[in-house]
């Protein structure tokens, strides 16, 4: 169909009312007609992504908001010990306990001895979260609940010496709340208390927030390294000749080939004291024999190990920039009268900062996420806060406190990501 006989075939396809508002053929609204047609546009484009949004949803959103929400909830002690949850939550925490705490505390442990032995356990082990020796008062005193006759504030008493200490009972009282702050004040070296402020952490315990720190700062090592070192094997990769540019990006490759915990237990080998590095200083003549360099078990061998396996991470969005960067601007500047350097700096180099943010940004995120390498390499030294969320979640199984600490970390890469956003823009980083 030409194009004149399109527009008279529209033009008998279209009509327009007493206003002049144009119709359909059916006689409705035009604009009408292209809402609905819109709509139907939009309903089809949704149903095809559809799949893919709710197994992201399923695999990825519900279960990080699930961990997320276990850093300000904990029902342990409120769905073990109803009665006394109920009488905490109208204690003051200032006056010493009654006798109604005593008699709500005796009745919950006996049912919940009578129902399963171990849900005694369960509510020591939160309890000694707040205070400790809460596991072991909890398990005897269960054990004889059940013989103990009113008045049961001097029967707990009796039981145990503990009882009489008010620190256990404002810590039942902080058990008790099912959404509590408590997990996240103590990951920031806070600790909150029964009346509900808060007061840092003694000296010794306060090492998170120091953790934090140095997880960014040694995130941020990383990433200067990978561009120091990545930025002149990209532009080596952008302008070789392309059989030797191959064989160089084989080599840049082939980490990905290699197994993340086959190239740490590597670098443990080259980093030791009698390892491949010091006995090469030692033959240059950098140290003597008697004092080798200690690389391993510290923060030097963290950041040698996670430069060397971020390293591609680096120069594959740098080099997707530069290979798309004209030559001609580089020309265009020297013919002007820019020398080489000049040419460089001005020209060539701001147009590779798109890959230098998206290169940056990528192993920035990764780095400071890091748990395997730091545990290997890194010794105690070399810990970063992601080996302390892994050691909650495996070993002391206080998931509400690694949820929290995780939470944490996630709001400082979305502030940082953020600046990011505000200082070079977002619309700036690319990937090729």
């Amino acid at each position: 169909m030409t194009d004149a006989s399109y527009q008279v075939d529209a033009v008998h396809r279209t009509q327009t009312d007493a206003s002049g508002l144009l119709l359909a053929a059916d006689g409705t609204p035009l604009k009408k007609k292209l809402r609905e047609a819109l709509k139907v546009s939009r309903r089809r484009a949704f149903l095809l992504v559809a799949p893919l949004l709710l197994f992201i949803m399923a695999s990825f959103v519900i279960p990080i908001l699930l961990l997320l929400a276990q850093g300000v909830k904990d029902s342990t002690f409120s769905s073990i010990m109803p009665e006394s949850t109920a009488i905490l939550s109208e204690w003051d925490a200032k006056s010493d306990p009654s006798e109604e705490m005593a008699a709500a505390l005796v009745a919950d442990l006996i049912s919940a001895k009578a129902t399963d032995r171990s849900l005694a356990t369960k509510v020591g082990t939160r309890v000694n979260r707040e205070v400790s020796g809460a596991i072991s008062l909890f398990k005897k005193t269960t054990r004889k609940a059940s013989k103990m006759e009113a008045p049961f504030l001097d029967a707990l008493h009796a039981t145990d010496k503990k009882w009489k200490d008010p620190a256990y009972w404002k810590a039942m009282k902080i058990a008790s709340q099912t959404i509590t702050p408590a997990y996240y004040a103590a990951a920031v070296d806070k600790k909150y208390l029964a009346d509900g402020s808060f007061v840092d952490q003694p000296e010794d315990r306060q090492i998170y927030v120091k953790l934090f720190v140095k997880t960014i700062l040694v995130a941020g090592g990383v990433m200067l390294c990978c561009i120091l070192l990545g930025f002149p094997v990209a532009y080596l990769l952008a302008h070789l000749p392309a059989r030797k540019a191959n064989l160089l990006m084989i080599l840049v490759l082939l980490p990905f080939w290699t197994s993340l915990l086959v190239r740490t237990t590597a670098w443990i080998a080259m980093l030791q004291s009698a390892g491949v590095l010091n006995d090469i200083f030692v033959w240059v003549g950098i140290t003597t024999d008697d004092q080798r360099f200690s690389l391993i078990y510290n923060m030097t061998g963290t950041i040698i190990a996670m430069t060397h396996i971020l390293l591609p991470f680096m120069i594959l969005p740098i080099y997707s920039v530069m290979k798309a960067i004209p030559p001609s601007h580089v020309r265009a500047a020297k013919s002007l009268g820019a020398t080489n350097w000049t040419a460089f700096w001005r020209v060539y180099f701001p147009a590779t900062v798109p890959g230098i943010g998206a290169g940056g940004l990528l192993v920035f995120i990764l780095a400071i996420g890091y748990y395997i390498t730091p545990a290997l390499v890194g010794g105690q030294d070399g810990q970063l806060i992601s080996n302390f969320i892994a050691y909650h979640m495996q070993k002391s199984l206080n998931w509400s406190l690694a949820a929290a600490l995780g939470g944490i970390l996630l709001v400082l890469v979305l502030i940082l990501y953020w600046l990011y956003d505000r200082i070079v823009g977002i619309d700036n980083m690319k990937l090729g």
